[in-house]
Parts: structure tokens; sequence; C-alpha cells
């Protein structure tokens, strides 16, 4: 009986890993084709404004973005920060889809920056469960941006889900122009990255 159940888990192991392992496979190839539109330079021609950017980042996908998106703009940058720190462990999955669930979004420190004194703003964040990170709703849930023009960026493994929409039902009093979604990537990409924010950039008008 114990081998019958050992045998059992065993199975169910082989075909958890052979799933995930062709999941991979699939986004890897999903994402070489993407960013193989990009691997030619573009010159910059960016009509931003003054500009921020405004991010929240756990594990510093959506920092290396928002820099990038800084640095070609010459934009300043604003930290959302929670109260609280956030850890990811195995129960950050688990609180993270409680608090998505039930809309109670954790505590952020609301030193905003005057949003006036900006002609646009790019706000971005990393995709939890298919949805925007609770911190970054809760910045969204505070934040008046004063009919601005705001730009929203996603950082995801492979699927932005229902990030742009929930963005733009939250976002008040925001003139929305063009969204982008980056997949995290290997450093390999990182010019590739670099021509479609540029690409992106040129687009906002």
């Amino acid at each position: 009986m114990i081998k019958l159940v050992l045998y059992i888990i065993l199975f169910i192991a082989i075909i958890i890993a052979l799933g995930t392992g062709i999941h991979l496979y699939r986004v890897a190839q999903k994402n070489q084709k993407e960013m193989n539109k990009y691997s030619s330079s573009v010159e910059a021609d960016f009509k931003t404004g003054k500009t921020l950017v405004v991010f929240y980042s756990l594990s510093n996908k959506t920092r290396d973005i928002a820099q990038k998106i800084a640095d070609l703009t010459n934009a300043d940058l604003y930290e959302i920060k929670t109260i609280d720190k956030i850890v990811l462990n195995s129960y950050f999955y688990v609180q993270a889809r409680q608090q998505l669930h039930k809309k109670q979004y954790p505590a952020i420190v609301e030193d905003f920056p005057d949003f006036s004194a900006y002609d646009t703003i790019f706000v971005g964040g990393p995709v939890w469960w298919y949805a925007p990170a609770t911190p970054l709703l809760a910045f969204l849930d505070k934040a008046d941006f004063k009919s601005r023009r705001v730009v929203p960026f996603s950082t995801q493994g492979s699927n932005y889900g229902s990030f742009f929409d929930d963005f733009q039902k939250m976002a008040k009093n925001a003139q929305l122009s063009d969204h982008a979604a980056f997949n995290n990537l290997s450093p390999k990409y990182d010019q590739a990255v670099q021509n479609k924010i540029i690409n992106w950039i040129n687009k906002i008008k």
C-alpha cells in the first residue's frame, strides 16, 4: 500500500514537472518572438514634457523598468512604499490573494509628489494573481492625478491578466495613454527591452 501511494505521488510530481517545463518553454519562445521585433535600435523622439515615474517593486523587476524610463526621459522617480515590509515567502501568495479578493490593500506611505507639477506620469508595478500588485492598488485608491497624462506599465512572468483594466477603473482624474507590459527577461534581452521602451514612449502623444 505504501509503495502504491509513493508511486502515485511520484507520478503526480512528474506530471507537474512536465507541465511546468512545457509552460516555461512556451513562455521562452513567446518572449524570443516578441523581443526579436525590437532587435534594431531606434532614435528617441519623446514628447513627454516634465515627467514623473511612479513605481512599486518587490523583486526589483519593476524598479529596473522604471529606472530605464526615468533615464530616457530625464524623469523624477517616486517609489511606492508599504508601511509594513512585504516578505516574499510561502505565505505571501496566500496573503496577496486574500487582499485582492477582499480589496483590503496594505497601508502605504502617503508622501505623494505634486502631480500637477508634471506633464506625464508613468505608473507601474508587478502583476500579482493576474492583477495589479496590492501596494499599487493602494496607491491608486489614494492618488488623484489632477487631469495629467498617465501612462501605465506592468511587469510579469508571462500574463498581465486584468492589470490595465483594473488600473483604468481606479486611476482617478487620469488622462490615460498607451500602456506597455514587460515580461521578466534574462539580461541577454536588455538592449531589446531598451528599444521596446523607446518605441513605446515615441508613440506617446
